[in-house]
């Protein structure tokens, strides 16, 4: 006589989590056991993981044919989360439990050890996501479990051991739902504005462009404290929401990424390497994985050294940067990533990096700086809103250990939220992710003003999105004097901003 039970978990692809059935059946015939559904490796090898975990369990192994559907058969299925629905699905399908609850209520992850032990598995925190979304309850592994407590709708129960969960399914022991939220934990900035002397000009353009979601690049020689300025542009951005935090938290999950909880709530900082692939960036592999842009994905994605990164890499960027989300095409699947992130760069002056800063230690030619500064492609300039000029430190700023004029970056961050809240009261998202017409809507300019920029432009032989860009950048450093209008001081200073035309 045959028998059936079906039960349900999810699948990964990208940030999605799309619903899979287990259905499992044992019939009749020659002993065998076998996995239909587009199972991969790892999924095909739980037919061994799932049998000494269920003998060692003290639990008899099904005799007969076995038969495991995971539908829709046409998705791809990888990962060892499918271990603990299979086991739970033959002990029910033999008869051997018989759970007092609604099963179908329910959905489970894990990776079962051969000694029956429950063990995490990657990528699960959007099928937690999910889960909660369609109200079902949760059984999972409890190793790294309180990262999925910060989907305060889920209700999660878990477990260490095969044999707990069938206690748990027949009412025999029970387990304590995860309560720890760890939503409303304060972020603790370790990196602040006050560790950074002098250099209070690039300080001010790091404050417009945290206000605005502006890109920015710096240009000064080794030692002028372009890395450092850039690693404490995170402390004086707004926190991230509760989804915005889930979000990036989803994003390493897939990755299996680790993740700091305590500080879930401050925007990322990446800064992968010059010698960086373009896979690297933007995520790849056969099952396709987010890359460093969308592990930046609402914080900063810094490039120092800017022009030592293979051309081929830095063209990638231009399609992320303006829609804020990357299209991977793979054979087996096509996944969306996104990839909201600010670009901050880096670089020198020159090859050997001291064009410009007062000595006699440059010895570049006029042509080797010109091949120098050609490695970033004016496509990629025109997505740039600032750069900026960072000259090394007088040693008479460096000398000096008093801090009574440096401001903090909480003091600077004050400023920044509340410049960024009058965008989003005014039209909803941050002046970087303003449409052309809406900017030409908000910055009304006089006479003189569309005179000024008749000229910038004639100067500087700019496109029409580096004018745009001209614009927002005014609109930000309007705001944050809380101005309604935008005047000719404010144009004046975001020209300035766009030396590298020069």
């Amino acid at each position: 006589m045959s028998k059936l039970s079906k039960l349900f978990t999810r699948a990964s692809t990208g940030l999605d989590a799309p619903l899979v059935t287990i259905e499992v059946h044992i019939s009749g015939g020659l002993p065998g056991f076998s996995i239909v559904g587009l199972p991969e490796g790892a999924v095909r090898e739980s037919k061994d993981r799932v049998r000494s975990a269920i003998m060692t369990s003290q639990f008899k192994f099904p005799t007969g044919r076995i038969t495991v559907s995971l539908a829709p058969a046409n998705l791809p299925k990888s990962g060892a989360r499918y271990d603990l629905p299979i086991a739970i699905g033959l002990l029910l399908a033999s008869e051997q439990i018989n759970p007092n609850i609604n099963i179908n209520s329910f959905e489970f992850y894990g990776e079962l050890g051969l000694d029956g032990s429950l063990r995490a598995t990657e990528g699960l925190l959007p099928a937690i996501i999910a889960s909660s979304q369609a109200k079902h309850c949760i059984i999972l592994p409890n190793q790294d479990s309180n990262q999925y407590a910060l989907v305060g709708e889920a209700i999660i129960y878990p477990c260490t051991h095969l044999l707990k969960v069938c206690e748990f399914l027949q009412g025999v022991s029970d387990v304590n739902k995860l309560t720890r939220n760890l939503a409303d934990s304060q972020p603790i900035y370790n990196n602040d504005f006050s560790q950074v002397k002098g250099q209070h000009h690039a300080k001010r353009a790091l404050e417009i462009a945290a206000s605005g979601g502006h890109n920015l690049l710096l240009i000064g020689p080794p030692g002028s404290g372009k890395t450092m300025l850039a690693e404490r542009l995170p402390s004086i951005m707004p926190s991230l929401s509760i989804d915005k935090a889930l979000e990036r938290a989803s994003i390493y999950s897939v990755a299996n990424k680790p993740l700091d909880l305590t500080q879930l709530k401050i925007r990322p900082f990446r800064s992968p390497h010059h010698s960086s692939s373009s896979v690297a960036l933007v995520g790849g592999g056969s099952t396709p994985k987010p890359g460093e842009i969308s592990l930046a994905h609402e914080g900063v994605l810094f490039l120092d050294e800017l022009p030592e990164f293979p051309r081929g890499v830095l063209e990638v960027l231009r399609q992320p940067l303006e829609n804020g989300k990357i299209h991977l095409s793979r054979a087996a699947q096509q996944t969306t990533f996104p990839a909201n992130f600010q670009l901050i760069g880096a670089m020198n002056p020159c090859p050997c990096g001291y064009y410009g800063d007062g000595t006699a230690k440059c010895h570049c030619t006029a042509d080797q700086i010109n091949r120098y500064k050609n490695k970033i492609s004016g496509p990629l300039l025109d997505r740039i809103d600032m750069v900026l000029d960072v000259p090394p430190l007088p040693k008479e700023v460096l000398l000096n250990q008093s801090t009574e004029h440096t401001q903090n970056s909480q003091t600077i961050r004050k400023r920044v939220i509340k410049a960024h809240n009058i965008q989003l009261a005014r039209q909803g998202k941050s002046n970087d992710k303003l449409a052309p017409d809406e900017i030409e809507k908000l910055v009304n300019l006089t006479q003189d003003n569309k005179q000024l920029l008749s000229s910038v432009i004639d100067k500087l032989n700019l496109s029409a999105r580096a004018y745009h860009r001209i614009l927002k950048v005014a609109r930000t450093i309007a705001d944050l004097t809380n101005s309604e209008m935008v005047d000719k001081s404010h144009l004046i200073e975001a020209i300035g901003y766009r030396r590298f035309n020069n």
